[in-house]
C-alpha cells in the first residue's frame, strides 16, 4: 500500500499520469464483480442517477453503433444526452462523450481524484475506475438520457451496479469464453444479467438462447424481440418498421449497421413515444462511431473495422461482397490489412472472411495481448483451403508492424480495390495513428 500511495499522481499530474497508476494499482485488468465497484460508487452517491433515465446496452456485437444511433436520436429530439463506451481508439476521452462532445482531460483528472478519495482502501480496475468516472461526469452534468455500454458480458460487468429504465441486448455469440462461458446458452445468461424486474428489454439476437427468455420470465421483464414484438425490412433505399400494432415506413437507412438501428427505433417507441419520426430519420442519417465500416478512402476505397470475432466477420463478410458489387471493374480485389488479438478466435474470423478476400496482409499489434504475423498466418492456414478466392491459393503477406505493411499495399492497389483494414481496436487505432 505504501508503495501505491508514493505512484498517487498530485494535483499537478496530467491525464496520462493518471491514467498509468490507474492501470499500476490493480493486479489483474478483468476482475468480474459488483460488490467493490458498488461500494465506491455508493460512497460517491451515484447509484441513483436520477432524474435521468439509463439505458444499459449489452450484446457481443454492435453495441458501440447502437448507443451512437441511440443518441443520436435523442439528440435530434432534443435531450440532453451521456454515453459511456469503451474501448477507446486514439484517446482515453472517447470513453465519456455528453452531448457529442469527448470529455475534457481537467475533467476526468476531477472524477479521479473524487474516486480516489472515497474508494480508500478498495481496490478498483482501470474500468471500473472508467466506470465510476462517467457516472460522476454524467450526474454532475444533470442529464435527460445516460446510455452505457457493457464492456464484457453484462450480469457482473461494472455498468450492471446501476439499475436501467430499459435495456437492449443487441447479438449474442461466443466471445471472452473464459469469462462468459463456452456456449450461447451461458453467454445469453450473462447477457441477460443486464434485464430488470418490470422494464423492457429490447433484444436484436434472433436466434435467442432460451436462458434469456426463461431469465426474463423469472424476474418479470418484457422482451421486445426481433421477429416476434417487431420486425424490421430493408426496402432498397429506405426500411421499414413494424409491430403488432405499428408500421413505420420509409425510414432513412443508417451507414451503421440496420439491425441494430431496428433496436433503436424498437426502444425509442416504448420509452420516448413522442419522439418524430423525422427526429429518428435525421438521427440515423447523422449517426456515425469510428472504426465501425469507417470510410478514409473512396478511390481506393479504404474501410476501418473493428470487427474482432466471427459474429462480427459474417457480417463483415457481407458488407464487402456489397462493395464489391457496386464496382463496375470485375477484377476489382479486396485486400485485408489485419491484427489480431492471440486470445481470439482467429481462424473463425478468417473462415468467415476467406472466400472474399483476394489479399491477405497480416501484422503484428504491439501490445502483450497481439498475436504476431506469423502466428496469423498458421491459423489462416487452417482454414480449409478449398474455400479460399484466387483459385483456391491464399495470398498471403506478413509485417512485423503496422507503417511497413501500409508502405507495402499502397504501392500496389489500383483505384477500384477494397482495402479493409479489421481484426482489433488495436489495429484500427494503429492505422488511424499512421495515416
Amino acid at each position: 500500500m505504501d508503495t501505491i500511495k508514493t505512484l498517487m499522481p498530485n494535483h499537478q499530474a496530467n491525464l496520462e499520469q493518471w491514467l498509468d497508476y490507474l492501470l499500476a494499482i490493480h493486479p489483474s485488468e478483468i476482475d468480474m464483480g459488483l460488490a467493490r465497484v458498488s461500494e465506491v460508487a455508493g460512497r460517491l452517491a451515484l447509484m441513483d442517477l436520477a432524474p435521468a433515465q439509463v439505458i444499459t446496452v449489452a450484446g457481443t456485437n454492435g453495441k458501440g453503433t447502437t448507443c451512437a444511433m441511440l443518441e443520436s436520436v435523442l439528440i435530434q429530439s432534443g435531450k440532453t444526452v451521456g454515453v459511456y463506451s469503451s474501448p477507446h481508439l486514439l484517446r482515453y476521452n472517447e470513453r465519456v462523450r455528453i452531448n457529442q462532445q469527448d470529455c475534457r482531460d481537467e475533467q476526468f483528472i476531477e472524477a479521479f481524484e473524487a474516486i480516489e478519495q472515497a474508494r480508500a482502501e478498495i481496490s478498483l480496475t482501470f474500468f471500473e475506475y472508467a466506470t465510476l468516472a462517467g457516472l460522476y461526469l454524467f450526474k454532475q452534468a444533470k442529464l435527460d438520457v445516460i446510455i452505457l455500454e457493457v464492456g464484457l458480458g453484462g450480469r457482473l460487468d461494472a455498468t450492471n451496479m446501476v439499475d436501467s429504465t430499459a435495456t437492449i441486448i443487441t447479438s449474442i455469440d461466443l466471445d471472452h469464453q473464459e469469462y462468459l462461458g463456452n456456449t450461447r446458452e451461458l453467454v445469453g445468461r450473462e447477457k441477460a444479467g443486464v434485464c430488470r424486474s418490470h422494464c423492457i428489454s429490447v433484444v436484436g439476437e434472433p436466434n435467442l438462447p432460451n436462458s434469456v427468455t426463461e431469465y426474463a420470465q423469472q424476474i418479470a421483464c418484457q422482451l421486445l424481440r426481433v421477429g416476434h414484438e417487431f420486425e424490421y425490412q430493408l426496402n432498397g433505399d429506405s426500411w421499414s418498421f413494424s409491430t403488432k400494432t405499428q408500421q413505420l415506413t420509409s425510414l432513412t437507412v443508417p451507414s451503421l449497421p440496420l439491425a441494430n438501428a431496428a433496436c433503436v427505433v424498437a426502444l425509442v417507441n416504448q420509452i420516448w413515444p413522442q419522439i418524430s419520426i423525422s427526429d429518428i430519420n435525421s438521427g440515423l442519417a447523422l449517426a456515425t462511431l469510428p472504426g465501425r465500416l469507417e470510410c478514409v478512402s473512396q478511390a481506393p476505397l479504404v474501410l476501418l473495422d473493428v470487427a474482432h470475432n466471427p459474429h462480427a466477420a459474417k457480417y463483415l463478410a457481407v458488407q464487402l461482397r456489397q462493395k464489391l458489387a457496386q464496382k463496375a471493374n470485375v477484377s476489382a480485389k479486396v485486400i485485408a490489412l489485419c491484427g489480431m488479438l492471440k486470445d481470439k478466435d482467429i481462424a473463425g474470423v478468417f473462415a468467415e472472411l476467406i472466400t472474399v478476400v483476394d489479399q491477405w496482409n497480416l501484422v503484428t499489434l504491439s501490445t502483450e495481448r497481439g498475436a504476431n504475423s506469423t502466428q496469423l498466418q498458421r491459423h489462416l492456414l487452417t482454414v480449409e483451403p478449398a474455400q479460399a478466392t484466387t483459385e483456391n491459393k491464399l495470398n498471403i503477406n506478413t509485417f512485423d508492424d503496422m507503417d511497413a505493411a501500409w508502405q507495402s499495399i499502397s504501392t500496389t492497389i489500383e483505384a477500384d480495390d477494397v482495402v479493409i483494414v479489421f481484426g482489433s481496436f488495436y489495429t484500427v487505432a494503429a492505422f488511424k495513428s499512421n495515416m
